[in-house]
């Protein structure tokens, strides 16, 4: 039997949703501890999950495409909301699709089961969350493969963007709130891709000035407070404002969340799920409680390596 247990991740932001220079997409993003999922798997004659009904098709479907003929009974111990911004659709079938690759002697890597099972045609964040962890830049893709300004579910067939670097995140404390409610997805999410697109080149420019001179060297500096400056500036522009603007209530939350005390707040992708880096996780809780009791709120930190995998 196989252990599998996956992390989360904040995608902060896509960089470039514009084109001009001949790659579209990239993507900042942060490996979290918590929320995450976890499974075992077996040999068997066929192809069956057991558990959380918003994963079990995703996950029957990567094993498969994964090693088609085969069987697996895989159950789910653990698992988290499906589209609220944290990812777990492609953290679900990593999980499933590398059960699958380990149990019956397939060397392949995480990056090739996502090209399979047609996971990273626009953000790359999940894909190294799942291999490596920690603070993930990767490098979006040719604007002639992929051709058109889509979300990950529809761009099959385009291979996943390559990682630019990998860093250790600092020791922070991350608080997620999770409003009741849902982000876009589906042909919902491909015509906001097509309506919002492509971002104005100066907007791209300005994000781009952002990671490099400002997010990127607080994190190697440890330095929490030019981070959330960062991650503040990042959702007044771009196509993060876009996403924020399509979130209802989603800016009024951010702004209890740094009234009480975070160094920089903002959604992930499409929400509605809202991060905070602080040095003040406790009042950040209160304040949301306050602001609204059906809000869930988590406390994790950064997670600085992939999935665990464990053999029983």
């Amino acid at each position: 039997m196989i252990r599998i247990k996956t992390p989360s991740r904040i995608h902060l932001t896509l960089i470039d949703l514009n084109g001009s220079i001949g790659r579209v997409d990239g993507g900042a993003g942060i490996t979290l501890e918590e929320p995450s999922i976890e499974i075992t798997a077996e040999k068997s004659d066929k192809v069956e999950v057991n558990g959380d009904p918003q994963l079990t098709e995703r996950m029957k479907k990567a094993c498969e495409v994964v090693c088609p003929g085969e069987g697996i009974s895989i159950n789910i111990i653990r698992s988290y909301w499906n589209h609220i911004g944290l990812g777990s659709g492609t953290q679900a079938a990593l999980a499933a699709g590398t059960a699958m690759a380990k149990l019956y002697g397939l060397n392949i890597s995480a990056r090739d089961i996502a090209f399979l099972i047609g996971r990273g045609g626009t953000s790359g964040i999940g894909i190294g969350a799942f291999e490596t962890g920690g603070f993930i830049l990767d490098g979006g893709h040719r604007m002639n493969s992929k051709k058109a300004f889509l979300p990950s579910s529809f761009s099959k067939g385009v291979p996943p963007a390559p990682i630019l670097l990998r860093y250790e995140f600092p020791d922070w404390d991350i608080v997620l709130t999770i409003p009741p409610a849902k982000g876009a997805y589906d042909v919902y999410e491909k015509d906001m891709f097509a309506k919002l697109c492509p971002i104005p080149l100066n907007e791209v420019e300005k994000i781009s000035h952002i990671i490099l001179m400002q997010m990127l060297p607080a994190i190697v500096e440890k330095d929490m407070d030019n981070f959330g400056k960062a991650v503040n500036s990042i959702q007044e522009i771009g196509f993060k404002k876009r996403e924020l603007d399509l979130q209802k209530g989603a800016r009024e939350l951010i702004d209890v969340i740094r009234s009480a005390g975070a160094a920089g707040a903002g959604m992930s992708s499409f929400g509605p799920a809202i991060y905070a880096v602080t040095d003040s996780p406790g009042k950040i809780e209160s304040a949301v409680k306050k602001y609204n009791p059906d809000c869930i709120v988590i406390k994790t930190k950064a997670k600085n390596t992939g999935c665990e995998i464990t053999y029983e």
